[in-house]
């Protein structure tokens, strides 16, 4: 079974594995023992409530019960740009005309922006190789929607993503080394690993404060801007079918998009609805196809927990559970639990089970 928890200190290890696993351009998450351990740190003072709420980490593990294994993480930073600038390029669109020469000419820009200052992030998305596929990875990343709409008074009504952008193999990036390399003396790698560590100070010394005009970009860089990585783009059609879109903004070095949504927009918020626990002792076949399967969430901020049950386990006013799976909630018979279908409602047979918990529109239905 797997089980969506607030990442702990003994985790540090497996996350350490992963991230030497996920090569470069994870910014968020570089292989870098001390900076894990203090990211780790930092969530458990989030979770525990010990530090401001605008400066909060959430960390998500989702663990292997079985092999008591961390096989991902996913997370969100409750605000952005308020102790360190945050940056990204805006693109736009540069118009001269002259009337008296017939004139008019568009060229496209970049400009350094701080637009998204004070806003919530969803970051540091990563799963072991071995568990990619199943659905496993929209669990990992849709527990974060669960908890954002729980918990909304900690977090901005509209969240991002940013995505990582095109590098290669070495992890170099077109667009880095068309500009960024022209005004820091540094390779990519070496400026997405500070960036990481938090060292982001450098970029607004010298960075240009001017637009950067395209056109005057060779075509490979020009080619990359708003593309994600490989690796990234079924983490990029996942957010998109959560209802997430491209904002106009890009990742100042390997040029990624950011994408964003209204909280109360995000698919997996519209869909959810409220239940209580039922603890049956009959046996439940919990190995069934994504489809048919909904994600479940106890109510707690300092113990959040997420899994995934059969459809056929909700009723109307319960939802029946193994033991097995309550243990792993963290609940009992007659607590408050949340649910939303794990992958596009439209793929189940319909059976109307109540409206929404965020007073959305639709209904979901096994």
């Amino acid at each position: 079974m797997l089980v969506i928890r607030p990442l702990q200190e003994n985790d540090l290890d497996d996350l350490y594995t992963m991230a030497q696993s996920a090569g470069k351009g994870l910014t968020t998450l570089p292989a870098d023992r001390e900076l894990l351990e203090r990211k780790i740190s930092h969530a458990r003072e989030t979770f525990n409530q010990r530090c401001a709420p605008e400066a909060g980490l959430y960390l998500f593990a989702l663990e292997d019960i079985q092999r008591k294994k961390t096989v991902g993480i996913s997370g969100i930073q409750a605000r952005v740009g308020l102790d360190e600038v945050f940056y990204n390029y805006r693109l736009s669109v540069a118009v001269n005309a002259s009337k008296e020469l017939g004139v008019h000419v568009r060229t496209p820009t970049l400009h350094l922006s701080n637009d998204m200052t004070d806003t919530s992030e969803i970051c540091s998305l990563l799963l072991s190789d071995e568990y990619k596929g199943g659905g496993n990875g929209l669990l990992l990343s849709r527990c974060r929607f669960m908890y954002l709409d729980e918990f909304r008074k900690h977090f901005s009504d509209k969240v991002f993503a940013e995505m990582r952008g095109v590098s290669d193999a070495q992890g170099r990036s077109p667009l880095w080394d068309a500009l960024g390399s022209k005004f820091f003396d540094m390779e990519f790698s070496e400026a997405d690993v500070l960036s990481g560590l938090g060292n982001k100070s450098f970029i607004a010394e010298l960075m240009p404060k001017y637009p950067i005009y395209l056109p005057m970009l060779p075509d490979s860089a020009r080619a990359v801007i708003s593309r994600v990585h490989g690796n990234t783009a079924p983490a990029l059609r996942m957010l998109q079918e959560e209802g997430f879109n491209f904002n106009g903004l890009v990742d100042i070095f390997d040029g990624g998009p950011v994408v964003e949504a209204f909280v109360h927009n995000i698919r997996t918020v519209r869909e959810s609805v409220n239940r209580h626990a039922m603890v049956i002792r009959k046996p439940v076949n919990l190995d069934v196809p994504a489809a048919e399967r909904a994600m479940i969430s106890n109510r707690s901020f300092r113990d959040f927990r997420v899994t995934t049950v059969p459809i056929s386990c909700i009723g109307p006013d319960t939802v029946g559970l193994a033991p097995e799976v309550a243990d792993a909630l963290q609940v009992e018979s007659g607590d408050p639990v949340r649910l939303t279908p794990l992958k596009d409602s439209a793929t189940l047979t319909r059976h109307t089970y109540g409206s929404p918990v965020s007073g959305g529109a639709s209904k979901w239905q096994s």
